[in-house]
């Protein structure tokens, strides 16, 4: 019987090119979160663990993130990388900084009533010096990590002073990078006493009309930091 011939090296990198491309989609969909329930009654699989920093921004504490308090779905982490890479760019002098996201597998998340599903993120407001430059605001442990920060009617902390600016180019960033893959904003809190300056900046008729601001009173203050709910197709959360 003759030999069939062993296929040529040539061959083989063609199989092998053929497979990756029919596989590379299915790994990529499999690499994706799947977020189940709602922000207040959910969880996620698959999340992402935030990086602790970047060229503009970091994380309000090390010592949170490495307890697993900073992870997100997939899809979260991607509108946050693009928004900040273009704020980079766009805005390299100011200093971004992001609080509190959820557990790794979602779930109850104290002292929180959302951030439950991997789509839930607070992001600390970014404020000037004394001096006007763009840093980042102090989140120590004796001030609950930030959370306990007071700003007063005319946006000021000792010598901080929140930069509505900074603020709203971020909000708007967030929403056109969540708007390119097919997400969205579904919630942003920020203390009301503040959004007439908000929408006082180059960016704020935009986001007065395409952003969903709670009308409301949230149960604590959101002076110091901005709480954003993001849109993603979420299954139901069965137990």
């Amino acid at each position: 019987m003759r030999s069939i011939p062993n296929p040529t090296r040539a061959h083989l990198c063609t199989r092998l090119f053929a497979f990756a491309t029919l596989v590379a989609p299915v790994l990529a969909a499999a690499a994706e979160s799947q977020c189940y329930g709602t922000v207040s009654n959910g969880r996620v699989e698959g999340s992402v663990k935030l990086p602790l920093s970047g060229a503009n921004f970091s994380a309000y504490s090390t010592l949170a993130a490495t307890a697993g308090r900073t992870h997100v779905h997939s899809k979260v982490a991607d509108i946050l990388e693009a928004s900040y890479k273009t704020l980079a760019i766009a805005h390299p002098n100011t200093r971004y900084v992001y609080g509190e996201t959820g557990w790794p597998s979602g779930g109850r998340f104290r002292p929180h009533r959302t951030h439950q599903n991997g789509l839930s993120v607070d992001f600390f407001v970014p404020v000037k010096n004394g001096k006007g430059q763009s840093v980042p605001l102090p989140t120590n442990l004796t001030d609950k990590l930030g959370y306990d920060v007071e700003f007063d009617k005319e946006a000021k902390y000792g010598e901080y002073t929140i930069d509505f600016g900074a603020l709203a180019e971020h909000l708007y960033q967030l929403d056109a990078a969540a708007r390119a893959r097919g997400a969205g904003l579904a919630l942003v809190i920020f203390d009301i006493l503040y959004l007439p300056r908000l929408f006082a900046t180059e960016r704020g008729a935009y986001l007065k009309e395409k952003l969903p601001f709670m009308k409301g009173k949230p149960w604590v203050r959101h002076d110091e930091h901005y709480h954003v709910d993001f849109v993603v197709p979420c299954k139901a959360n069965t137990p």
